[in-house]
């Protein structure tokens, strides 16, 4: 009994105690009552659940032979501190990521060879015409900034990635509800009905990308996402001619983290999807076991575009596959306050202020 005592409340955690009156488990904070059949069955399962175990085998990448090695070069950003390796016909150039010069260091060594690339369909012209579409319909755009913005610089940068492959087995715990509401010509009335679904089974993953830069912002790569992975092909040195190719300096180990939650946020959302007929879903508690797991070493191509605005530095990204195009812009306050003051009022003028911000 002192375990059901304890037990939180599933509809306003809160604890719940047995009360005589009505011969149930009922919550002294929201008053929903429980038959002590549910609250075992859901004891049960809540005890019975385990924390995730996502293990992996971060074995990726090869060693360099000494024929590849001396075909390229490291040049390393005095500012910023980046790593850029390219062949050895690349003249000293400029950081894609802080745009400041950087230096050539010497021959590529330590590290890991990738095992796979996927080469650059779209050129620089691309990439341009990608800025100029992604400047369109931008309603609070300043007019300097796109009549008189240009780019300071473009530079193809195939980007580190590690893939995570694995098989998941994960059993999930749900809170739905069903929501009736009825009236009458005094009262509103509404009953909420709370249930507590269980969700059990495996799926796989593949090819799940963590980019390998700290230098790239990871907000900016998800973005540009997806990669067609049909199109990688085994890395080979020649595919960087006329390239830069980011050094990682995040290894495969230090990117678990990032795979595992993006297994587990995936394999929550696949589950909860197969919980229908309900009005509200919230996940309670997942456990996520992982098999199988391996990784990968890839190169991925991006286009980096800098430019600059009052001093401040803006830096955009294109998939150098798709053409998918991604990166902030800067607002112009008059123009805000005019458009929120002649357009919309209220909550309209929020909902369509932080529209345009999604599409930024």
């Amino acid at each position: 009994m002192q375990n059901m005592q304890d037990f939180k409340c599933p509809c306003c955690s809160g604890a719940i105690e047995w009360n005589s009156n009505v011969q149930k488990m009922k919550c002294p904070y929201c008053e929903t009552e429980f038959e002590m059949e549910a609250l075992n069955a859901l004891n049960e399962s809540a005890m019975a659940e385990q924390p995730d175990n996502m293990e992996w085998n971060t074995q990726a990448g090869t060693e360099w032979s000494g024929g590849e090695a001396e075909n390229m070069s490291v040049y390393i950003c005095e500012s910023c501190g980046a790593e850029i390796v390219t062949d050895r016909t690349t003249a000293a150039t400029t950081c894609p990521y802080c745009d400041n010069n950087i230096v050539m260091r010497g021959n590529v060594s330590g590290g890991l060879k990738p095992d796979m690339v996927i080469p650059f369909k779209l050129d620089k012209k691309a990439a341009k015409a990608g800025f100029e579409k992604h400047l369109k319909g931008k309603r609070l755009l300043p007019k300097i900034f796109r009549d008189e913005n240009h780019i300071d610089e473009v530079k193809g940068v195939y980007v580190p990635f590690w893939l995570f492959d694995a098989d998941a087995n994960a059993n999930i715990r749900f809170l739905a509800t069903r929501t009736k509401t009825w009236s009458d010509s005094e009262y509103v009335y509404r009953k909420t009905s709370y249930y507590n679904v269980l969700r059990g089974g495996n799926i796989s993953f593949a090819n799940i990308p963590v980019d390998g830069s700290s230098q790239m912002d990871d907000d900016l790569m998800d973005s540009i996402e997806p990669f067609n992975m049909a199109e990688a092909v085994d890395f080979n040195t020649a595919y960087l001619s006329g390239y830069l190719a980011d050094k990682y300096d995040v290894d495969a180990d230090q990117s678990i983290g990032r795979a595992n939650l993006r297994i587990k946020n995936s394999t929550e959302e696949a589950f909860r999807k197969t919980v229908q007929g309900y009005t509200t879903v919230t996940t309670q508690s997942s456990s996520v076991n992982t098999t199988n797991g391996r990784t990968r070493y890839a190169l991925f191509p991006v286009w980096i575009l800098n430019t600059t605005y009052k001093d401040k530095k803006y830096t955009f990204a294109m998939n150098g596959q798709t053409g998918k195009f991604v990166g902030n812009l800067p607002i112009c306050k008059n123009l805000l306050f005019k458009y929120l003051a002649t357009s919309f009022v209220g909550v309209s003028a929020i909902a369509t202020l932080i529209s345009f911000l999604i599409m930024l």
